[in-house]
C-alpha cells in the first residue's frame, strides 16, 4: 500500500467549510492509504505565535480532527516537534537545496515582500516540508495547486541527493487534492466560508454554539425567488445551502430539490438548520470526551514512536553517507 502524509499547521479556526471541503475526503483516503497525519507545529512558528494560544490550537486542531472521523488505527498520528530527527534530517537537506530554489517559492515571495523583518525561517520550511515528506519515504502528498511547488522541491531535493550520495529518498509525487464541495460564506455566498472577523455571522466554526449555528443557517443570504433549485451562478445562496445540506446527509443534488421542491425557503433553511446542528453535535461530544480525557496523547505517544524510530533511521543513513560519522 502507498504511503501519503498530510500535515496540518494549527492557525486559525476550523470551519464547517473545511469540514466538508476537505475533512470528509481525508476520511476516505485512511481507507485507500497508509497514512501519516501530523501537526506541523514547527511550520506554524515561522511567523510569531503567542505560545499559550499555540499550545492550545495543537490540541484543539487534533482532537476536532479525530473528532470528524479520522481514526488513529488508519493514520500515523504525532506532532511535528516532538521528532527531533526531522529538523537534524532538515539541516542535511538545506545543504544540499540552493538558495535560488527556497527564495523562488511563492509563498515566501508573498510573505516576505515589503517585510525586511521576515525569519530565516520563512525562507526555510519548504526544505523543512521536504523533511516532513522524504524521511518516511512518502509516495504521495495531497495538495491544494497552491502547494504542488513545495512538492515539485522535496522532489528535486530527493533526487539531487540520490544522485551525489546514492539511493536514499523516495522521490514523491503531488496529488493534487480532489477537495469536496466549496462552501461559501453564508452571508457573501461568492466567497469560501473561511474564519473573518469581517463576516462573523457568514461563518460556522466547528466549535460553534450549536444554537448560534442553527441562527446563522436561518438567516443566510439567499434570493428573491422561493425556488429550491441549485444554480450557483444565479443562485449562488440557496446552492450553498444545498450544498451543505447534500454533503452532510449524502443525498445527490437532484435528490434535495425533488424534496423540498413543494417547500419555501424558510422550511428548508430549518432543514439544514437541523443537520447541521446534528453534525456539530456530534463532532463537538467527541471533542469534548477527548479533550477531557487521556485518549489523545496516548494516540500522540504512540505514533511518535513510530515517526522518531523512522526518521532516525533515515538520518543515520544521510549521516553515514555524508561523511558524518567517524
Amino acid at each position: 500500500m502507498k504511503k501519503i502524509l498530510t500535515g496540518l499547521k494549527p492557525t486559525g479556526e476550523l470551519t464547517l467549510g473545511n469540514f466538508i471541503g476537505a475533512i470528509m475526503q481525508m476520511r476516505k483516503m485512511q481507507d485507500e492509504y497508509d497514512s501519516y497525519l501530523f501537526i506541523a507545529d514547527m511550520h506554524a512558528i515561522t511567523i510569531h505565535q503567542n505560545p499559550s494560544e499555540l499550545r492550545k490550537r495543537i490540541k484543539d486542531f487534533l482532537a476536532l480532527y479525530i473528532a470528524c472521523g479520522i481514526d488513529p488505527k488508519k493514520n500515523i498520528i504525532y506532532l511535528q516537534s516532538e521528532n527531533e530527527y526531522i529538523p537534524a534530517i532538515s539541516w542535511l537537506l538545506e545543504c544540499t537545496t540552493y538558495y535560488g530554489e527556497a527564495s523562488r517559492m511563492i509563498q515566501f515571495k508573498e510573505k516576505s515582500k515589503n517585510n525586511a523583518n521576515f525569519s530565516v525561517g520563512l525562507l526555510t520550511y519548504p526544505v523543512l516540508m521536504a523533511a516532513d515528506i522524504l524521511y518516511a519515504d512518502i509516495d504521495l502528498v495531497p495538495v491544494g495547486i497552491d502547494q504542488k511547488q513545495h512538492v515539485e522541491l522535496a522532489r528535486d531535493i530527493a533526487i539531487r541527493f540520490n544522485k551525489m550520495y546514492g539511493d536514499t529518498f523516495v522521490v514523491p509525487q503531488p496529488l493534487i487534492s480532489q477537495t469536496g464541495t466549496k462552501i461559501k460564506d453564508l452571508k457573501d455566498p461568492t466567497k469560501k466560508m473561511s474564519k473573518s472577523e469581517e463576516s462573523p455571522n457568514g461563518v460556522i466554526t466547528l466549535l460553534d454554539d450549536v444554537e448560534l449555528a442553527k441562527k446563522k443557517i436561518m438567516s443566510a443570504t439567499t434570493d428573491s425567488e422561493m425556488s429550491i433549485k441549485f444554480d450557483e451562478e444565479k443562485k449562488p445562496g440557496i446552492s450553498n445551502l444545498i450544498n451543505i445540506y447534500s454533503s452532510l446527509t449524502g443525498k445527490t443534488i437532484s435528490e434535495v430539490e425533488k424534496e423540498f421542491e413543494e417547500c419555501n425557503y424558510g422550511t428548508f433553511k430549518k432543514a439544514v438548520a437541523n443537520v447541521v446542528a446534528d453534525t456539530l453535535t456530534q463532532i463537538q461530544e467527541k471533542y469534548q470526551e477527548l479533550m477531557q480525557g487521556d485518549a489523545l496523547d496516548k494516540m500522540i505517544d504512540e505514533g511518535i514512536q513510530i515517526s522518531r524510530k523512522i526518521a532516525k533511521e533515515k538520518f543515520e543513513t544521510m549521516k553515514e553517507k555524508m561523511g558524518l560519522h567517524r
